[in-house]
């Protein structure tokens, strides 16, 4: 299902906290909106569910009723009872019929690694599970569009690398339209069809996350997505996260060093290209001692320009 956003603002004590000219997410499609706390993100989930006062309009397939949606915020709301009676509970008032609910209910555990849980009390949760059940509720209900609040908060270690995994196969599996926020870029990467990129309240990128991420519109962007921001004479440069190397090449700068280390099992140097801290990995060469100052470089088609940003 098809939802565009239009015109759409927020304001709250005299402040406008969200100004979305126009949005338009693919029917189908995994959506993510990625940006930093206090950027808007669950003030523009709660418009698209209806739950915020705001001016303008969501449609929804070109109509401004609103269809059956799957909701799941993040902090995760449980009546007394099981983790399968909550699920089950959900699925009845969605009118599901008994037998479906579940296999639904079998098949969302099994993705989220509740299996384990679903007889227990949902008052005994750990908030890791209890993040883990409510994604699950929401899946299972594999409605035509589904509200994802920062989904994985809360889940740490090998069970955030599996779910990383799982989840994009789960959402296509659903056949629905899913948005999720969240404020880690590397999250996004993996989950995301497509980004929406907001900062202070406004969309400064959308399109599919690939070229976003791969080409940020503008040095904010980029700079929030982990990109080196070095102010130049007339604009800034901005380079990929990883890109920068110890020594010459296609575009190249001079590092003050600070120190050499290790980072993910690679020698790097950590420094600072126009007082702007950077990480540059070494290679074969030799550590430079701190205080010396070194060339690195980026190919080029990990550089941007951009004129007159500071």
């Amino acid at each position: 299902m098809r939802v565009e956003i239009a015109d759409l603002e927020v304001v709250r004590a005299g402040r406008t906290v969200l100004a979305l000219e126009r949005l338009v997410i693919g029917s189908g499609r995994v959506t993510v909106v990625l940006g930093p706390n206090g950027a808007g993100k669950t003030t523009l989930l709660r418009a698209v569910a209806g739950l915020e006062r705001c001016r303008g309009s969501v449609t929804f397939d070109g109509r401004p009723v609103r269809p059956r949606l799957a909701v799941a915020f993040q902090r995760p709301v449980f009546l007394r009872g099981t983790v399968r009676a909550n699920l089950a509970l959900a699925l009845e008032l969605a009118g599901i019929s008994p037998a479906d609910r579940e296999a639904r209910i079998a098949e969302a555990a099994g993705v989220l690694g509740i299996t384990a849980l679903l007889e227990r009390p949902a008052s005994r949760l750990s908030a890791g599970e209890a993040q883990r059940a409510n994604l699950a509720r929401a899946l299972a209900l594999r409605a035509p569009v589904t509200l994802l609040d920062e989904p994985l908060a809360g889940i740490d270690g090998p069970a955030r690398r599996e779910l990383l995994g799982a989840l994009p196969a789960a959402f296509r599996a659903g056949g629905g339209t899913v948005i999720a926020v969240t404020h880690d870029p590397a999250e996004a990467a993996l989950l995301a069809d497509d980004l929406v990129v907001l900062l202070d309240g406004r969309v400064h990128a959308a399109g599919p996350a690939a070229e976003i991420l791969s080409a940020p519109p503008d040095a904010e962007t980029a700079s929030f997505l982990g990109w080196d921001t070095i102010p130049g004479e007339g604009g800034v440069w901005a380079i990929a996260p990883g890109a920068l190397r110890v020594g010459r090449g296609e575009v190249a700068f001079s590092l003050a060093v600070e120190r050499a280390t290790v980072v993910g099992g690679s020698p790097v140097v950590l420094g600072r290209i126009a007082g702007v801290p950077c990480l540059a990995r070494l290679g074969e060469a030799p550590p430079p001692a701190p205080g010396e100052t070194v060339s690195v470089s980026a190919p080029r088609s990990a550089v941007r320009w951009f004129p007159g940003s500071r």
